[in-house]
């Protein structure tokens, strides 16, 4: 199924425009938020939670997917890094000495850039996320 396809199931819907756009902009934000492996299990729970249409929570959850999401959350750690003041995002690494531990212990310093980046990110998307499907749902109706 793709995007276009997606989209046309999404404007079928027997919801509101605005629950509708809610629950893919929640399903953008978890998709997008920190927490890396769980974003299935949180899309989930909070349409379960809110009520919200399942198949269009799930359509922004994996808005994050195989594809984007190294783009998306280099970006995201970049964004975090910047705001934060960083000058070097990418620390000098040894590749000829490289380990898992050495690596995970070069990396450290982009923990906190990463949590702030992601959410910041997620947060953006998904309120962008809301106002292209409320407008493509309305669009869709007429």
């Amino acid at each position: 199924m793709g995007l276009r396809d997606k989209l046309r199931e999404i404007v079928r819907i027997k919801e509101s425009p605005r629950r509708i756009a809610l629950a893919f902009a929640v399903g953008v934000f978890l998709g997008m938020s920190p927490f890396l492996g769980l974003h299935t299990v949180m899309g989930i729970a909070a349409a379960y939670a809110f009520r919200f249409n399942k198949f269009v929570t799930m359509v922004g959850v994996y808005v994050t997917n195989p594809w984007t999401i190294v783009p998306i959350y280099t970006f995201s750690t970049w964004f975090g890094a910047k705001l934060m003041g960083m000058e070097q995002v990418i620390p000098d690494i040894d590749w000829n000495n490289l380990t898992l531990s050495s690596f995970f212990s070069e990396m450290r310093h982009l923990l906190w850039p990463y949590l702030l980046g992601t959410t910041l990110i997620s947060i953006i998307s998904a309120v962008a996320g809301y106002f292209v499907i409320y407008y493509a749902v309305v669009k869709g109706r007429e």
